[in-house]
C-alpha cells in the first residue's frame, strides 16, 4: 500500500510538468497498460519486480487522476470575449478579505452573471482607480453582493525562480481576476448566506477582527493573526525576511507542530476526564475506552483549527496523520509510522493535486519522513544493569530527572536530523540555508508552540477584557523573540548562499546525508558531508570573456534588465512598485539573484524616475551589495541617498568590463539644467557591444529624443537588439529611429492587458513591417539573450511550458 501511495504521489508530480494535458487517447492507452500490469502481476516472482510494477501502477492512477482534475479546472474559463469588458455579478465573497492601503482583495462565489464567468473569481475593489475616487465599503465573508466588474483570465508574471501565480489560481479554483468598477449599482443584497464554507471564514473574520482590536498599531499584530486564523498577509516584507533568514518562517503560520500540539492537549484533557468519569462515579471508561475518546477529540480539535489555518498543505498532513493514528486506534489496528505518513501523502494528492509544486509540500513531508529515517527504532532506554554475566539487562522505572534527560537528547538529536537532512531539499528549493537555524529554532520553538499559540487562542476567543492582557502578553513575547531573531538574522554568516543546484546534484548530495544520518555502526558516516561540497561551494554561471548574457525579466508594465559578462553584473532598472511593500525587487530581481547564487553587482543604472523603472531600487540595494548607481536622479533622490556611490549619467560616460564595451548615449550633461524636461526625456541610454553584437537600451526616451540621437549619435545607434522605448508607446520608436537602429530582434517589456495599452499595435505592426522579430514579456515570460559569435534568444514561457499557461 506504501508503494502505490508513493507512486501516486509521483504520477500526480510528473503531470504538473506537462506542457499540455494528455487527451483521451493517451489516458484510454494508459489505462490499457494498468490493465495489463495488473493482469500479469499474479506470475511476477522476484520482490524487486513485483515493488516496481505497485510504483508504476501508482504512478498512472496518479497521472490520470491529476489530469482529469486539471481538465475539470480549466473546463471553467472566462469567455475570452468577456475580458476587459463590464459584466454584472451577483455572488458572495468566501474568502477571507485581506485590506490594504489602496482597497480590499477578496474571493468571490459567482452565483450569476451577464456573460460566461467561472464560478470562483479573485477581485480587489480599490479606492481609487485612474482618476476615480471611490469609499471602499466593509466588506465581509458570506455576504451577497452585486458588483460591476472587469475580468480577464489568470494571467502571472513568468520567471525563472520565480513564483507561479496562474499554478496558484488555478489550485485556488480561482479561473479570473478583476476589479470592481466605479458603479451606481453596486450593492450589498445580504448580510450573510449560510453555508459551511461561509460559517468557517466568517468566523476566522471575527477572530481576526478581535485580536487587530486587541492589539492596535502593534508591529507584531499580523503574527498573532497567522497563528490563529492562518493569515499571514499581515507580515511586514522586513519580518518575513528576518523570519526566513533565521529558519523559523515555518512557525509563523499553524503548522503542523502547532495543530500536533493543540490536538495533544485536548485530547490528554479528554483522556484525564474521561477516565476519572468527569470527576464522578458513572464509570465512562467501562462505555469506552478513554484511549479512544482522546483520540476521537484530538481529531475533531485538529479538524477545526486546521479549518481555521486556512488549510495548508503542513496542516493537511498533521491532521490526515492524527486521523489515521485515531481511526487505527478506534479500529483496534496497530499501524506502523511509515504507513500513517504514506496515507496522509496520498489523501493529501489526491484532495489538492497541485500541491506537489510548492516547496511547503515537500518540505513539510520531507522533514517527517527524515525524522522516521533517522529517529525510529533509535530511542534509547533506561535499563537495569544484569544481575549476572551475559543476563540480559531489563527495563527499569525512570526517575524524573532520567526521564528529562532522555527527553532533552531526543529533541537535540530531532533538532540536528532536520536541521541537516533537510540542507539539500532547502538549496534546491531556495538557493539558501539558515546557520543560525539550530539556534533560533531552539529558542522559538518552545515559546512559539508552548506559550504563545496557546494565549494567541484562548485570548482570541475570550470577552475583550481578558482577551486585550492574554493577547498583549503573547505580542509581548513575539516581539521579545523578534528582537532576538534580528540579533541572529544580523550575523555575517547566518545564511550560507549557493546556486541552486541542477538535480542530479541533489539526489547525490541527499544520497550523502543519508548515509550521514545512517545509524550507528554504519561505516565511516562523515563521509556523507562530502556531497555536500559541490553543493555549498557552487558559483555562479557566468559567460566566456567577451561574451555576455541578457535576461529581460518579466515584472508587468515596466523595465529590468540584467546584463552579465564574465565577471560583472551590471542591473537596468528595477521594475515597478506594485504595493507600499511590494515591488519587482523583492518579488522578482531578488529571488531570482539569490536563487542564482549571486550575492553582489556592480553597477545599477535607473534610467529615470518613473515607479515603473524605479520601483524596486530601494529593494535591492537593501538586498545586495551594489557597487555604485547611475541614474538621471536628482542628488536628493531616495535612491541617490542609498547608493553607496551615485553618478549622473551623460552621453560620453563609457567604460569595458571583461572585453564588453558600455557606452551612454543619452542624456546630455547639459539637460539637467533644464527643470522643464519630463524624466522620460532625460532617461539614460545604454548601449552594449560583445564579441561584435550590440543592444540598446532606451529606457522612455520618445519622438524628440530619438530625434536628437538620430542627428547627433546615428552611427552609434546601430544594434542587433533593441529594447523597444517607452515599451512601445504611440510617442516613440519612430520609423526614421528604427532605419537608424536596425535592429535583428526587439524587446517590449509590458504588462499583460496593461491600462496604457502598450505597444500600441501601429507602433508593433511598424516593427513587424521592417522584419524586427519581436519579443513581448507579458506573452513570452523572461526573455534571455546571449551574446557569443550569433545571438540565442529563448524566453521562459517556451523553454518551460506548462498546462495551465495555455491561453
Amino acid at each position: 500500500m506504501r508503494t502505490v501511495l508513493i507512486g501516486f504521489a509521483v504520477g500526480a508530480a510528473c503531470l504538473q510538468v506537462q506542457a499540455i494535458l494528455p487527451s483521451l487517447l493517451m489516458a484510454a492507452l494508459a489505462l490499457g497498460l494498468l490493465a495489463a500490469l495488473l493482469l500479469v502481476w499474479r506470475w511476477i516472482v522476484r520482490p524487486a519486480v513485483r515493488v516496481g510494477v505497485v510504483l508504476l501502477v501508482g504512478g498512472v492512477l496518479g497521472f490520470l487522476w491529476a489530469a482529469w482534475i486539471a481538465h475539470m479546472a480549466l473546463a471553467q474559463q472566462l469567455a475570452l470575449e468577456d475580458e476587459g469588458r463590464d459584466l454584472r455579478i451577483v455572488g458572495t465573497v468566501d474568502s477571507l478579505p485581506y485590506k490594504f492601503s489602496q482597497g480590499v482583495r477578496f474571493n468571490f462565489a459567482v452565483e450569476r452573471a451577464d456573460g460566461l464567468v467561472p464560478p470562483r473569481i479573485a477581485l480587489s475593489w480599490y479606492s481609487g482607480y485612474r482618476d476615480q475616487r471611490t469609499e471602499v465599503p466593509e466588506v465581509q465573508p458570506g455576504e451577497r453582493w452585486q458588483l460591476t466588474v472587469h475580468l480577464q483570465r489568470p494571467h502571472g508574471n513568468a520567471n525563472p525562480y520565480g513564483f507561479d501565480y496562474e499554478a496558484w489560481l488555478l489550485e485556488q479554483g480561482v479561473r479570473a481576476t478583476g476589479y470592481v468598477r466605479v458603479a451606481r449599482d453596486n450593492r450589498r443584497i445580504d448580510g450573510f448566506v449560510f453555508s459551511a464554507g461561509n460559517v468557517i471564514e466568517r468566523g476566522r473574520a471575527v477572530l481576526r477582527e478581535r485580536i487587530l482590536a486587541a492589539l492596535p498599531g502593534k508591529p507584531y499584530a499580523g503574527v498573532i493573526v497567522a497563528l490563529v486564523v492562518g493569515d499571514q498577509r499581515g507580515i511586514d516584507q522586513a519580518d518575513w525576511q528576518v523570519f526566513n533568514r533565521t529558519g523559523i518562517g515555518h512557525l509563523i503560520s499553524i503548522s503542523g507542530l502547532h495543530i500536533t500540539m493543540v490536538a495533544g492537549l485536548f485530547a490528554w484533557a479528554a483522556f484525564t476526564l474521561w477516565r476519572w468519569s468527569f470527576f464522578t462515579h458513572a464509570q465512562l471508561p467501562l462505555l469506552l475506552p478513554a484511549q479512544k475518546v482522546a483520540a476521537l477529540v484530538g481529531a475533531s480539535v485538529a479538524l477545526l483549527y486546521v479549518l481555521l489555518a486556512g488549510f495548508g498543505v503542513p496542516a493537511q498532513r498533521t491532521l490526515y496523520m492524527l486521523m489515521v493514528v485515531a481511526a487505527a486506534l478506534w479500529l483496534n489496528r496497530l499501524t506502523s509510522i511509515s504507513h500513517v505518513l504514506c496515507t496522509a501523502l496520498g489523501v493529501v494528492v489526491l484532495i489538492d493535486p497541485w500541491a506537489v509544486l510548492w516547496p511547503g509540500f515537500w518540505l513539510s513531508f520531507g522533514a517527517v519522513a527524515i525524522i522516521l529515517y533517522a529517529t525510529v527504532g533509535r530511542t534509547t532506554q533506561v535499563t537495569r544493569r544484569a544481575a549476572a554475566p551475559g543476563a540480559p539487562h531489563v527495563p527499569m522505572q525512570a526517575s524524573r530527572r532520567e526521564r528529562l534527560m532522555l527527553a532533552l537528547q531526543v529533541g537535540v538529536h530531532t533538532q540536528y536530523v532536520v536541521t541537516f537532512g533537510l540542507v539539500p531539499m532547502t538549496m534546491l528549493l531556495f538557493g539558501q540555508v539558515s546557520i543560525v537555524s539550530p539556534l533560533a529554532n531552539a529558542v522559538a520553538i518552545p515559546l512559539i508552540s508552548l506559550v504563545v499559540t496557546p494565549l494567541a487562542l484562548v485570548g482570541s476567543m475570550m470577552p475583550q477584557f481578558l482577551a486585550v492582557p492574554l493577547l498583549g502578553l503573547a505580542h509581548m513575547l513575539v516581539d521579545a523573540l523578534a528582537q532576538c531573531l534580528q540579533w541572529f538574522s544580523a550575523m555575517r554568516y547566518a545564511v550560507w548562499s549557493a546556486p541552486v543546484p541542477p538535480f542530479w546534484l541533489f539526489c547525490w548530495t541527499m544520497f550523502g546525508t543519508i548515509w550521514l544520518l545512517a545509524p550507528r555502526g554504519w561505516p565511516v558516516r562523515w563521509l556523507g558531508l562530502a556531497t555536500w561540497i559541490p553543493l555549498l561551494a557552487a558559483e555562479p554561471s557566468h559567460p566566456a570573456p567577451g561574451r555576455m548574457t541578457v535576461t529581460a525579466f518579466d515584472v508587468g508594465q515596466g523595465m529590468a534588465l540584467l546584463i552579465e559578462t564574465s565577471g560583472h553584473r551590471l542591473l537596468y532598472d528595477t521594475g515597478p512598485s506594485y504595493t507600499p511593500e511590494t515591488n519587482a525587487g523583492n518579488r522578482i530581481i531578488l529571488p531570482y539573484l539569490r536563487a542564482r547564487g549571486i550575492g553582489r553587482l556592480d553597477g545599477m543604472i535607473v534610467s529615470h524616475s518613473d515607479a515603473d523603472h524605479s520601483g524596486g531600487a530601494l529593494s535591492v540595494l537593501d538586498g545586495v551589495g551594489t557597487g555604485w548607481v547611475l541614474s538621471s536622479l536628482p542628488p536628493q533622490h531616495a535612491i541617490a541617498q542609498a547608493a553607496r556611490q551615485h553618478v549622473q549619467c551623460a552621453a560620453g560616460q563609457g567604460w569595458t568590463w571583461d572585453g564588453v564595451r558600455f557606452e551612454i548615449l543619452h542624456p546630455q550633461a547639459a539637460s539637467y539644467a533644464i527643470a522643464s524636461l519630463k524624466p522620460n526625456a532625460r532617461g539614460c541610454t545604454l548601449k552594449i557591444t560583445a564579441n561584435g553584437k550590440s543592444m540598446l537600451l532606451a529606457g522612455d526616451i520618445e519622438a524628440e529624443q530619438e530625434a536628437l540621437l538620430v542627428h547627433g549619435a546615428a552611427t552609434a545607434l546601430k544594434a542587433d537588439v533593441l529594447l523597444a522605448p517607452h515599451h512601445g508607446s504611440g510617442t516613440s520608436s519612430t520609423r526614421d529611429f528604427l532605419l537608424a537602429v536596425q535592429p535583428q530582434a526587439a524587446i517590449f517589456q509590458v504588462g499583460h492587458r496593461n491600462r496604457y495599452r502598450h505597444p500600441k499595435q501601429e507602433v508593433y505592426d511598424r516593427y513587424g513591417a521592417m522584419q524586427i522579430q519581436r519579443y513581448r514579456t507579458d506573452q513570452a515570460g523572461a526573455v534571455t539573450l546571449e551574446f557569443d559569435e550569433t545571438i540565442r534568444i529563448s524566453s521562459y514561457r517556451s523553454t518551460r511550458p506548462r498546462y495551465w499557461q495555455a491561453r
